[in-house]
């Protein structure tokens, strides 16, 4: 999975040869994930259609600030420019790159990049002298100097048949370059984090179990925010219909709180956070029995034995990870995770109630409190899960370097 999947890309497209390019470049960005839009000056459409982006987009495409077609509807470039978690031009001629660096707005395209607030890369294409040109070197230098990145050009035969630096980087090398940099960017780009989700089975028979209602929601949406961020992640999770896939996730599948336990140690020693969701039971059948016991009239009794307690054996091991706990809750919330924070040597706690609507295993919503050492108490709203999973991580963030 590209770290471009999710992400809203605009794509500025001006008048240069290298404008046939864009069409690829599209295509590309639909195959990493990400949803697209086009803005293209009245130049570009002779290089490109506009019929073509928008058949690969799946989206209009925005020329003027009006369309003649629809009664003269007004396209608003603010509402674009920060649609955009991206914005890409790609060509970039030195045209539009000396507007740019002047504030210069005389196109559809101008204005809606200089509404734009999300990062903005910008791919030249030019031929050899206008690229060593002063004024070219001049807007690179002044456009960086806003925070804009620039995508090199290549060196290669150009329209003019010379042949030097100046043609546009291919499409597949402004997919990986902007991933690269996005990646460098990211909080967490080289640490590793361990999570763990959904319930654990405690056999009492070869067909039956003891378990539990968690879905595994939660801890699958905090391994894909963390991945997001840029982590390694490794997701231990139990039996759950849930699926995940990225080249940066080691998922590992187990059933029982004694294969959760083994599986979490493996890889404690390697993380710098620990987030444990999982909803492992605590305790299991004393012995399970070889075959299928058979049903009786008479009531039935099963011995239970404690499960190892993974949280707090890695609260007693640990050094320099970020230990994060869940408390799930029904009495005594705040004293209850309180005690579980302190007595089980984390670094924070997740709080989340059973009283709360909403909130607990198997919904696409859950309401927490974060808790941390100090017992500073940060609460939130009933979100969807992905959006607590940001809250919980923008938390550790805030912490990670105290």
């Amino acid at each position: 999975m590209s770290i471009l999947s999710g992400k809203k890309v605009l794509l500025g497209i001006t008048g240069g040869i290298a404008a046939y390019k864009s069409a690829y470049l599209v295509r590309l960005l639909i195959k990493a994930g990400a949803s697209v839009k086009v803005v293209m000056t009245e130049n570009a459409k002779d290089f490109v259609t506009p019929l073509t982006l928008s058949t690969l987009s799946k989206n209009k495409v925005y020329t003027s600030f009006t369309d003649e077609e629809e009664n003269e509807v007004w396209n608003n470039h603010v509402d674009l420019g920060l649609w955009a978690d991206i914005f890409v031009i790609a060509p970039a001629t030195a045209n539009t790159l000396s507007k740019m660096a002047s504030g210069t707005s005389d196109n559809f395209l101008l204005a809606t990049y200089l509404s734009a607030k999300c990062p903005v890369y910008f791919a030249p294409a030019m031929d050899l002298d206008m690229y060593q040109h002063p004024s070219t070197k001049k807007s690179f230098k002044t456009l960086q100097s806003f925070g804009n990145i620039i995508i090199p050009a290549g060196h290669g035969e150009l329209a003019s048949g010379l042949i030097g630096q100046g043609r546009m980087a291919e499409p597949e090398e402004i997919i990986a370059f902007i991933e690269k940099d996005i990646v460098s960017k990211l909080p967490l780009k080289g640490k590793k984090v361990l999570i763990t989700a959904g319930p654990t089975y405690e056999a009492i028979d070869p067909v039956r179990f003891i378990g539990n209602h968690s879905s595994g929601k939660m801890g699958y949406a905090l391994a894909t925010t963390a991945v997001n961020l840029g982590a390694e992640v490794f997701l231990i999770s139990g039996p759950t219909h849930l699926d995940i896939q990225h080249s940066h996730i080691k998922l590992v599948r187990i059933t029982s709180a004694e294969e959760m336990y083994n599986a979490v140690h493996q890889v404690y020693n390697q993380v710098d956070i620990a987030i444990l969701s999982a909803a492992v039971a605590d305790y299991k059948p004393a012995t399970v029995a070889s075959q299928k016991i058979k049903k009786k009239t008479a009531v039935m009794q099963i011995d239970l034995a404690p499960t190892k307690d993974i949280l707090a054996s890695l609260g007693e091991i640990k050094e320099t990870q970020f230990l994060v706990g869940f408390a799930l809750e029904t009495n005594n919330e705040l004293e209850n995770a309180k005690n579980k924070l302190s007595s089980k040597n984390l670094d924070a706690i997740v709080l989340n109630s059973l009283n709360d609507k909403g909130a607990g295993f198997g919904k696409p919503t859950n309401k927490v409190t974060f808790i941390d050492k100090n017992l500073t108490e940060v609460a939130f709203f009933l979100k969807p899960k992905q959006e607590v999973a940001t809250d919980i991580f923008n938390e550790i963030l805030k912490r990670l370097d105290d």
